[in-house]
């Protein structure tokens, strides 16, 4: 996933909650649940995710308003996976 030519996937995932902030990288934890943005334009969205006893967000913005919203109903169906599973999912034949 790319916006403007960057990659966004993984997020970088900022501290939410829990005993101490790790300063997760990269695909690590378990996804928790997704929110799209409702700030317009509307392609972001925020996972959050539980590692080592703390919770964190991360944002994800897209290129493509209709892949953004296909990503999120996808993503809704797939909770409490690790975050390298969600990572590796292959979407080249859901949209």
């Amino acid at each position: 996933m790319r916006y403007r030519g960057v990659p966004s996937w993984p997020p970088d995932w900022l501290w939410t909650d829990g005993l101490e902030d790790k300063r997760p990288k990269g695909e690590i934890g378990v996804f928790r649940r997704v929110v799209l943005s409702n700030i317009q334009p509307s392609n972001r969205w925020f996972l959050f995710i539980d590692y080592e006893e703390s919770s964190y967000i991360g944002g994800l913005t897209v290129d493509d308003h209709a892949f953004c919203a296909q990503i999120v109903r996808f993503l809704q169906q797939h909770y409490n996976r690790p975050v390298a599973e969600i990572g590796s999912l292959d979407l080249s034949h859901t949209f």
